[in-house]
């Protein structure tokens, strides 16, 4: 038999906050997470827009020197948001040493220290320079090599790179070598560095918002007069593992995974396709044994920039038009937090799952031809939510969805 697949331990550092009481507060209050980041007008962006997220700082205490030294930035999210959700699930250093847990994150660049490599030598000619730790911080796999180390951790260990799908990826991965008990228990999730030298190339294909003048207001996910995303980063981690093994051990259960879908547009490298996206919904509510009529709440992927929240909004009508389902693109508050967005979004909607509420989707002030009639809420409601369906979809035409469900056994 399947095993069932449940979430244990949260962790989460974005520009919304850096543990999950106060991102609960920032999903209940709609509060928001962008701002202006001078630095990238001067590198040569359009835009200065940017999620402001606090730096990840890490003591000796924390992670020895030697280790530091082959962290990227993203790693070091990664790094505080994981050593939260093992907190949360009741995991200690003694468990990690003596038992095989995975890891599985989503990260599908590591930019900083590969264009900082170049340039020193470009500039000195001279590899020495580079140092130790250079060769563990520019590889996409920097977060799930840096975190198997610091952790002891000695179960399944690889990294999902699939744009902006690779966070929900590496959670539905995660959930299917549990489910078919090839593991008992793995931390996933997803990062993003969010300095001003990671996404340059994001910037040239003019897919951010240029409302400087109210950086607060320029992502808006579905709303007529949205221009574009803004980007934003942090890093977030679930626990997850088989009922039966967290039941033994006594652990507390936040949700359960009870579905992932997937599928690929096969089309244009950087198109949305429709189609695509209504068949990884499907496919996960399939999976879950649920109908359109069983969801609560959608997670959107909506970014905020007009033809990719189009696109959704026309598969959202094909499944949930008239629906109770109420829907809202957190990214209104976060910006897209690119890699780590279908974890981070994950750990948002568990919260609102255990806390009863569904955040708004801000500055969604006037629906356009193809989000009128759904179910978008601009303001926060008090409601139960039983069943989550989270979206994230990326270039290369990857999609992927998750379902999600409160425990109450």
């Amino acid at each position: 038999m399947a095993n069932r697949v449940v979430v244990t331990g949260l962790g989460i550092w974005s520009c919304i906050g850096t543990d999950t009481e106060s991102v609960k507060h920032s999903l209940y209050t709609g509060k928001s997470g962008i701002g202006l980041e001078p630095e990238r007008l001067e590198y040569g962006y359009s835009s200065a827009l940017t999620g402001i997220v606090s730096d990840p700082v890490l003591t000796k205490k924390e992670v020895n020197r030697h280790l530091r030294a082959g962290m990227s930035d993203e790693a070091k999210y990664a790094f505080h948001a994981s050593r939260q959700a093992f907190a949360d699930a009741g995991v200690d250093d003694e468990y990690l040493k003596n038992n095989e847990v995975g890891c599985i994150f989503g990260n599908d660049s590591s930019a900083k220290p590969v264009i900082e490599a170049a340039n020193m030598m470009a500039e000195n000619h001279d590899s020495e320079l580079l140092g130790y730790g250079s060769v563990f911080q520019v590889l996409n796999s920097t977060i799930t090599m840096n975190l198997s180390s610091i952790f002891h951790l000695r179960g399944t260990s690889f990294t999902v790179s699939a744009a902006c799908a690779s966070g929900n990826h590496s959670i539905g991965l995660s959930y299917m070598l549990i489910k078919q008990g090839l593991q008992d228990m793995i931390l996933c999730g997803g990062a993003q560095e969010t300095n001003y030298l990671s996404l340059s190339s994001f910037d040239a294909l003019h897919v951010f918002s240029g409302r400087m003048n109210e950086p607060q207001k320029a992502s808006r996910p579905f709303d007529r007069d949205r221009d574009g995303l803004v980007p934003s980063g942090g890093g977030a981690a679930l626990v997850l593992e088989s009922y039966d093994h967290a039941k033994a051990r006594g652990a507390k259960i936040l949700a359960e995974v009870v579905g992932y879908g997937f599928s690929s547009n096969g089309g244009g490298i950087s198109s949305p396709d429709e189609n695509g996206c209504r068949i990884a919904m499907q496919r996960a509510m399939n999976d879950a044994g649920v109908s359109p009529d069983d969801i609560d709440y959608i997670n959107a992927h909506a970014t905020s920039t007009p033809q990719g929240d189009a696109i959704e909004a026309k598969a959202l009508k094909d499944l949930f038009l008239g629906r109770h389902a109420l829907i809202s693109s957190t990214k209104g508050m976060t910006g897209h937090e690119c890699w780590m967005a279908g974890a981070s979004e994950a750990v948002y909607s568990i919260i609102m799952m255990q806390n009863n509420f569904v955040a708004p989707n801000i500055n969604f002030d006037n629906p356009d031809e193809y989000s009128e009639g759904l179910n978008i809420t601009s303001k926060t409601v008090d409601t139960e939510v039983n069943t989550v369906l989270s979206n994230s979809f990326g270039f290369g035409g990857t999609n992927a969805a998750i379902v999600l469900k409160k425990v109450t056994e």
